[in-house]
This record gives C-alpha cells, structure tokens and sequence, in this order.
C-alpha cells in the first residue's frame, strides 16, 4: 500500500519541477513511510510513498519495464499476481522483482489500456508510456483505492490524496457550492466531483488516459444486476467457496495481518474463514461503556476466543471525539457526515504496534443486503402497491406522527426511483424543506438542486434497468455512490493515516459479481436480511453472532451531541466567524439546534453542520492541525488468546 502522485505537462519541451514532485509526495508520507522514488523525465514526474507489504527488499517505485520504455507508480495490491506472473514469464517477460507492481507493467506491455481487465485486487497506479507519450490512470472497479486528479489548460496532476494536489502552487481550495448541497443532501460527496471547484475523482472501475493535453474516459467494469435461477443450497455451497478462496488471496503479505472485529457477522466471518497457519490471528476492536449504546467488545471477545485469536480492544470518550475532529477533516479532506470513521482510527492505532494489515468485513452489507431501510423499503413498496387508495391518508397519518415516522410520509406519492438518494441519505431530507430553510439567500442563488442530484444517484438507478428489481436497483445505487465515496473512503485514509493497510476481501469483484447474480429473495427473505450469507456463513460464526441485531460501529456521537458536546457545538455553529460565512441563517441553525436537544432527531444534520465548519476552518481559513490526533490517555485491553472452540451452526 502506498500513496502516489505525479505531474504531466502537455508541452513536451517544458519540465517538471522535482522539488515540487518531491513536496507532493512527503504530504503524503503517511501512506509510505518506508521508501519513496522519484521519475523525472522532462515535462513528466512521478513520485511515490511506499508502505512494504509484498518483496520488501526490491519493491521499489516508480519502476520501469526491461527497456525503460514504461514506467508506473502503483497504490494496492494484487491478489492474482503470482498466477499472472507466471504467465508473463512463459511470454517471454523477464522480471527483476517478485513485486505485483511489476506485473502490472508488464501486462500493459501485452496488453495495452485492457491490463485492467485482468487485474483481481485494489488499485489506483499511473503509467507513463515514453513510446506513446501519453499518461494512463487506472482505479480498482469498486473504488477501494483513491484517485483525484486536477486539469488545467497546460497540465494535469493526479495523486492518492487532495493534500498533494493542494501542495501546488496556484492551486487554491475554493469551494463548489453546488457541491456543498450535495453533501448536505447525501451527508458525503457521491460522484467523480469533489468539493473542491477545480479536484475530481477518478470514478470507480474507470481508466483515465491523457495523450497530447486530450483526455479520454473508458468504463471497463459495471455490476449487472442479472439473477441466475439456483437453489439456496447450491448458492450456499458456491458463495462459501468464493468466500473461502476471496479471504485467503487476501491474506497473502510479507507482514504480520490481522482482522478487525466489530462484534457483526461480517468481520467475524473473515476471522472464521482465515486459513489456520502457524502465525497468531490477532484481532482488534472498539467499544463504548454507555446503557444508551450497544457496546460491540463483548461479541468480538466472544468471536476473538471462539476462533483463537490474539485480542486487543480500546474505548475513548466524548471529549477525545472532540478532540480528534479536526484531525478527522484533515484526514478526510472532504466532509463526510460518518461518526464511525473516528472509532476506524482509534482501533487502528491500537493495531499499529502490531500489524501491518487488516482484514476488514466491510462491503457484505453492500453485496448481500443487509442493512435494514432495504428491508424496509421493500415492505414499504409493497404496502404501497397494496394500500393505493389509502396512501393519501396514510401519508397524512405519517406526517402527523412525529419527526421519526414523517420521514416516510411523502414515499407514499413518490416511486422508489425519485426519492432513493443512497442508503445513508433520508428520504426527508430531499422532500423536506429543513435543508433549504437553513441556506442563506446568498447560497440558496448559487446552488441548483435538481443539477446536483440528478447525475448521481439518479443516473445511476436510471443505468440499473428497467427491469431489475427494487432491492438490485438500490444496491446497484450504493455500489456506485455510498460504497466508494463514503465507506471505501474513510476506511481507506483513516487506516492510511495510521501507516495500515486495510483489506476488504467481501469487495473481491468476484464475490460481487456472484451477489449480483443472485436473485432478491436469497437476500432479503421476509424480515430477514443477508439471508443465503447467513445460511452460508453459520459454520464459521458463533450463533450468538449470527442471529443478533445490526447495530455497526455504534459510535454515540448523537448522545454527546445534546449532552457532554452540546455548548462546544453551539459555540462552534453560531460563532460569529462561522455566521459571516454567509451560508446559513443564524435564526434556522439555532432552530436546529433546539429541535435536536428535544427530540435528538437531528444528530446527523447537526453533525454534518460542525464537520462542514471545521472544514472551512482546516482547508478555506488554512487554521493548523496539531499532528497529534490521538489523546494520550485513550485506554486499551489485551486479552490472551484461547484454543479455538467449535461453533456449532443454528
């Protein structure tokens, strides 16, 4: 894993500065403590961080083919390298390292921008090809690893993060406020557009080529929501295999690796399918003593000894949530209304000492439907379907049942498709004018809804098909929006940060594809959701697990919101630097604030106002974040680990 960066002029006699190469890439040093490299060839430059985790001795980048005629700076791994490896050399292909980097290098010898068809892993790499003159960008199909990238009439710079790109002199951070709608619509930014005016993202399972100051987009990879007819014990028996195989290519490094737990099927599933080698499986959890919060450490204890492992597990408290946001924006660096990233740095600290990886469960909710609004939504269109002369009335009920059941109200006289923003986005939030009530008129001027939506999630439950289901429309929705730019990216920068690797073997493009294939009803089954992974995964999870309710990292922000935090939030949202902004009318934002601390409805709308603030004041007002993040007195616990236990399937 590491962090990359580079810069191309499309003026072939001009040159690429490698103090400035070299600045963009210690600005993310993080992501590669271990070694850095530099390629400077006349009007291009590549720089690299390097995190060691596969050929430690002779991994180095930017690296080169046989003639010097190609070069790449690549971030990830690639789980199929020693089977593609091997069919280079039968090729003809000499290697000089046992890296996947060179691998890469090598395939688009043979095979050109296609490489990336070939490739199983997670990915973001930059190829310069001297024969062609032209600069090829690849990102992962899902988007596990990022990519951003700046144009402008007489270059374009690309790198791992947005503090390498900001490291350019002439690139300021002025803000979309189109872009900042958005945000507040979806509470993180969906789309290959940032925050950032004049920063993109390369999208998800896309390559970027740039060739005589001309850019060129390709989409190589796509989900299909196609299901195949099998019965549940066949799609049981395929997916443990898929799964089995998935965790195992993943667990390939040169390092030690170890699994983070969250007290959910999902991560202890990893645990329980991790191949039984001679090394300790060490396990790594966070949890928080409050009766108001399910507290997960006693269910990954229960995991960490049922299945043998080493187990490490920390807490922290209001006040060092506090205290670590402005290091969480400086992480991030985009807003992103997402409690739990905090907790993800937290745990990988404690894993640091001991780990260079982590195996991870995130992304079965994503493939195998497991949040509950799927299910809830399904019965809900149901109902509608049932109840449609009713729904007027219905609607009316709803909307005077109080703050938590009015969200659904306006469902009722709407399709699935106008109001599915993405699983972290309320219904009411775009049919409900409490966003629009805050807006100053200045920001209300600049700003078009409808622009802002429609090329996101509306595109992408249009491109699902007409004739797919409900419940595939609405993963395929997340696949493109909430999973990467949401989930994948706080996992991937808050472990980053920290000098880790994170891996997530369920967002294998193989066990994707197989999800995909199912049809709906093997995944959510009545009230019950990820149903045929349950039923495949019930030998390798202890039944206390299995069967208990989805809470995720319940981390509780909305509690310290209205009680341990609530004057620092108020200060903070109604001092008069935050007011001049201009963005917000005061009188709403106390409004909000109010309505909060008496029904506690409003968490995440408040939350995403103090991360919105905080994000002016670290990347618009330039104000210094303290490199030490971490309170010192966070506490942790070690519990020895215990000869596995068999657990026996419900």
């Amino acid at each position: 894993m590491c962090g990359i960066c580079g810069k191309l002029i499309f003026d072939p006699q001009a040159s690429v500065s490698p103090v400035l190469v070299e600045s963009m890439a210690n600005s993310i040093s993080h992501r590669g403590p271990d070694d850095s490299g530099f390629y400077i060839s006349a009007n291009i430059g590549l720089g690299f961080r390097r995190l060691s985790i596969i050929d430690l001795k002779s991994g180095h980048q930017p690296l080169s083919n046989e003639d010097g005629s190609v070069w790449i700076v690549f971030n990830g791994e690639i789980y199929n390298f020693r089977d593609l490896r091997e069919d280079l050399l039968q090729r003809g292909h000499t290697f000089k390292t046992r890296s996947d980097t060179e691998v890469i290098v090598h395939l688009y010898e043979d095979f050109g921008e296609r490489c990336v068809e070939k490739l199983r892993g997670m990915f973001a790499f930059a190829i310069w090809d001297k024969r062609a003159r032209s600069l090829f960008l690849a990102r992962d199909r899902v988007g596990i690893k990022p990519l951003y990238y700046s144009l402008s009439p007489r270059s374009l710079v690309f790198a791992s993060e947005i503090k390498a790109l900001l490291a350019l002199p002439g690139l300021s951070p002025e803000i979309n406020p189109q872009i900042l709608d958005r945000f507040l619509t979806f509470y993180y930014v969906p789309g290959d557009e940032t925050i950032f005016r004049n920063i993109k993202k390369l999208s998800p399972g896309t390559t970027l080529t740039v060739r005589e100051g001309k850019l060129s987009h390709r989409q190589y990879w796509d989900l299909s929501f196609e299901p195949s007819p099998i019965a549940a014990r066949q799609a049981e028996s395929r997916l443990l295999d898929i799964l089995e195989e998935s965790v195992s290519l993943h667990m390939i490094s040169d390092v030690p690796v170890g699994f983070l737990l969250s007290g959910g099927i999902d991560s202890t599933a990893m645990l329980g399918l991790a191949p039984k080698t001679q090394h300790t499986l060490r396990t790594f959890t966070i949890g928080f003593s409050y009766p108001q919060v399910t507290d997960e450490r006693p269910y990954a204890r229960l995991a960490a000894a049922r299945l043998g492992a080493e187990h490490r597990e920390t807490s922290f408290n209001a006040q060092d949530f506090a205290a670590f946001l402005p290091g969480y924006i400086h992480i991030m660096e985009e807003p992103v209304c997402e409690p739990p990233a905090v907790a993800l740095y937290y745990v990988t600290h404690l894993a640091k000492p001991h780990v260079k990886v982590l195996i991870s469960g995130e992304g079965g909710d994503e493939a195998f439907a497991g949040y509950e609004n799927y299910r809830t939504l399904l019965w809900l269109e149901r109902a509608k379907r049932l109840l449609a002369p009713a729904s007027a009335a219905l609607s009316r009920t709803l909307s005077a049942s109080g703050p938590r059941a009015s969200k659904f109200a306006p469902l009722f006289s709407h399709s699935l498709g106008e109001f599915y923003l993405s699983r972290s986005s309320s219904p009411a939030t775009y049919f409900n004018s409490s966003w629009r009530q805050l807006y100053s008129p200045d920001l209300l001027a600049s700003i078009n809804k409808a622009a802002s939506l429609d090329p996101v999630s509306r595109f992408h439950y249009r491109s699902s098909g007409r004739g797919f289901d409900p419940l595939s429309r609405m993963l395929y929705v997340d696949t493109k929006t909430w999973l990467p730019d949401d989930l994948l990216i706080k996992a991937d920068k808050m472990t980053m940060a920290n000098s880790i690797e994170l891996r997530v073997p369920l967002l294998d493009h193989k066990v994707l594809e197989f999800a995909a294939s199912l049809p709906p009803q093997l995944k959510v089954r009545g009230f019950v959701t990820k149903y045929i992974a349950k039923r495949a995964l019930a030998s390798h999870v202890p039944r206390e697990i299995l069967h208990r309710k989805k809470t995720g990292f319940p981390v509780p922000y909305a509690l310290w919101l209205r009680r341990d935090l609530e004057r620092w939030v108020r200060s903070i949202l109604l001092e008069k630097r935050t007011v001049e902004r201009g963005l917000f009318c005061k009188t709403a934002v106390e409004q909000l604030l109010f309505a909060n601390l008496q029904t506690g409805c409003f968490s995440k709308e408040v939350f995403s106002l103090l991360i919105l603030e905080l994000w002016h004041r670290r990347f618009i007002d330039h104000d210094p974040v303290t490199p030490r993040f971490l309170p010192p007195h966070v506490s942790s616990q070690t519990i020895s680990p215990r000869p596995p236990v068999a657990s026996q399937a419900p």
